[in-house]
């Protein structure tokens, strides 16, 4: 389940104490951050022909968030050390303290971990320290990654998530690789086809219609049978994770950005009059067809509601409606079905997502056995058998999407693998990768709140662009 949406308010007081250290100044780019082979990297160490076992007898310690792709890995460890000979010692958090945890253990150089779990974002504080291990140079020396492995095999928009150069405002896709995607979750509409069938709607197509429909729900599910029922629920807590999942898809699919790069400067672009638009009628659509404690929701709070036949429709994380359409899973479960969710005036599909990755420390002492980790968990096999035994829902890699038993898995819930295939492809990181990220979201959520109590869209959002551009400059 998509768990990441707690606030973490721990982790951005100790992210934003590394991220403002010289270390940002004296790292930039260069670390790792070119795609010239070698530059220093441990990988140049590993020579000769690749050999699952050159590590036989050693041992990985790995930092692991409570989490089903978790519950999946370790369910399959015992086929990695037979495979290496490398035995795998971890620890697992719930995420309330995972981040803190990580964070702590990265800053201090102690390397008690050689590996971890993190998200995509993450990569935008943990790699200007200089923290995180660029994979690259291990990628490119077929000594270190044996053919099996295919890079070409992943998804490129969330291989491109984990890549970066490490300069504020500068594109993904570029630099050094600094973690494997590994589990993803994309942002679309889930809905309940009882009550869509008992009032005759249809899922919405344009943003308009996904307003009314919200609000039609929330009118009319009571009399019919539904007592209690609004219309979407979306994310409304004062966190970042309340804009990243079906705001800013949407909001991507309007063409809207978040910041624009001048100059080399980064730019808050939330108040253009095309964004302050867009973010009042949002709030619009809540305050008529939301939940009436909306600025408390988190991830859990709207999965939950659809569940329990409270939510007409939720727009989120896939998999956030997963966990409660499988059999038997919740009181909606056999009648949720899966829809992209609104197109852009111009059929923008654009969609925002979640990564979880795999990285390495840059300070273990063991990063030939590391790596063969990192590949084997990333690696055909393993996510297969996570997909298809486990709850890899989202597959990175496409020959696991296109997997007859993992089709076959999914075929029952309505609309799940055409959703998927139609945004795949138009599904990436929509932010702008800067040190600031979460700290800026933050705010932007406790904006949100504020224009949906009422306050003037235009002067809320004149005050966050405000404030960001003195911190992001």
């Amino acid at each position: 389940m998509e768990t990441h949406a707690h606030d973490r308010r721990h982790f951005l007081a100790l992210t934003a104490g590394a991220a403002a250290t010289p270390l940002l100044a004296a790292c930039g780019a260069g670390f790792g951050g070119n795609d010239d082979k070698g530059g220093g990297s441990a990988a140049d160490d590993v020579t000769g022909s690749f050999d699952w076992k050159r590590e036989k007898g050693g041992t990985v310690k790995a930092l692991l968030n409570k989490h089903p792709y978790t519950d999946a890995l370790i369910a399959d460890l015992k086929s990695f050390t037979a495979q290496t000979g490398i035995r795998v010692e971890y620890d697992v958090f719930p995420e309330d303290n995972y981040f803190d945890k990580l964070t702590v253990d990265l800053s201090s150089g102690r390397a008690s971990y050689d590996v971890f779990m993190l998200g995509a974002y993450m990569v935008w504080q943990y790699g200007p320290p200089g923290w995180l291990e660029d994979l690259g140079p291990w990628m490119r020396n077929s000594s270190a990654t044996g053919d099996e492995w295919d890079r070409t095999d992943f998804f490129p928009n969330l291989l491109q998530a984990d890549q970066w150069s490490l300069k504020d405002g500068a594109p993904l896709g570029r630099g050094g690789q600094y973690a494997l995607p590994w589990g993803w979750e994309t942002n679309v509409v889930a809905y309940n086809t009882e009550v869509f069938s008992k009032l005759g709607l249809r899922p919405a197509e344009s943003f308009d219609e996904l307003r009314e429909i919200a609000g039609a729900i929330k009118r009319k599910a009571p009399g019919a049978g539904y007592d209690g029922m609004y219309g979407i629920a979306v994310r409304g807590s004062r966190s970042w994770a309340t804009i990243h999942p079906g705001f800013m898809t949407m909001y991507a699919r309007n063409g809207l950005r978040d910041f624009t790069v001048d100059g080399g400067k980064l730019k808050p672009a939330m108040n253009t009059p095309e964004a302050v638009a867009f973010t009042r009628d949002w709030a619009g659509m809540v305050k008529q067809g939301g939940p009436p404690s909306w600025t408390s929701y988190t991830w859990y709070q709207c999965s939950s509601d659809l569940g329990a036949k409270k939510a007409g429709m939720l727009f989120d994380a896939d998999t956030a409606a997963y966990f409660q359409a499988v059999k038997g899973a919740s009181p909606a479960s056999g009648k949720i079905a899966f829809h992209p969710g609104p197109k852009g005036p111009d059929g923008s599909l654009a969609t925002n997502m979640w990564i979880w990755s795999l990285g390495m420390n840059a300070k273990s002492k063991k990063k030939s056995a590391s790596w063969l980790f990192l590949q084997w968990a990333t690696g055909k096999e393993h996510l297969r058998r996570a997909a298809v035994a486990g709850n890899h829902i989202d597959p990175v890699r496409k020959s696991v999407s296109q997997d007859g038993a993992y089709k076959d898995k999914m075929r029952h819930l309505p609309g799940f693998i055409e959703t998927f295939e139609t945004v795949v492809d138009q599904t990436k990181i929509q932010f702008t990768p800067q040190a600031q990220f979460f700290d800026a979201t933050t705010s932007w959520a406790a904006a949100l709140q504020e224009i949906y109590g009422g306050k003037n869209a235009k002067s809320v959002l004149n005050g966050l662009a405000g404030d960001l551009a003195a911190k992001v400059d």
